[in-house]
């Protein structure tokens, strides 16, 4: 399979989409609708207004299963710049009202919060995203404060190994900073939700 080929699934996905099938809406849904609520939430950081964001997410797909285009990427990727996106402009709304409101804060304020937000879900994206032995070297280094030697014994590798699985991880998590899902949209993508 060559490398650009996006998986079977989500080529079958989006067929059945565009021929308006509602189960496969609900199958999409089921796969990927606590990523979407906890990407919104993260940005939002309300559960509401992520419960809002995820109906509107996949309305959306539901009427315009055209906009995906497997060329592009996975549907999971899709998807998840599809929640950043109408996220961080209901994070913008919410922001701009509050402060036309109480005329506290600034835009520069603003662009700052939104872009924490927007650094914090595509980082989530990130750690769920990547391969297992990525994920368990890392949260056992972060969450359970375990050095390389420690996380080495933990998941039964050499300390070569458990170090590669750390820098590799790290290496993935630091591209969350430097190319935020907002700003990264390959063509086909920039439609507003």
């Amino acid at each position: 399979m060559a490398k650009d080929t996006p998986p079977r699934w989500d080529r079958r996905m989006q067929q059945r989409l565009a021929r308006g099938e509602a189960a496969a809406l609900g199958e999409l849904y089921d796969r990927f609708a606590s990523l979407v609520h906890s990407l919104a939430h993260r940005v939002l950081d309300d559960d509401s207004a992520a419960d809002q964001v995820t109906r509107e997410v996949f309305g959306y797909i539901w009427e315009n299963p055209d906009a995906y285009d497997p060329k592009q990427g996975s549907m999971r990727s899709w998807v998840a710049r599809l929640t950043q996106r109408q996220a961080v402009h209901r994070l913008r709304q919410t922001e701009a009202t509050a402060y036309a409101e109480t005329g506290e804060g600034s835009a520069e304020e603003l662009e700052q919060k939104v872009r924490r937000a927007s650094v914090a879900a595509r980082a989530d994206y990130i750690v769920t995203s990547m391969p297992a032995p990525l994920r368990a070297a890392l949260e056992l280094a972060y969450f359970q404060r375990r050095d390389y030697r420690q996380t080495a014994a933990d998941l039964g590798v050499t300390e070569d190994e458990a170090r590669r699985r750390l820098r590799l991880g790290l290496q993935l998590l630091s591209t969350a900073n430097t190319r935020p899902l907002e700003g990264s949209s390959p063509p086909g993508y920039g439609r507003s939700l």
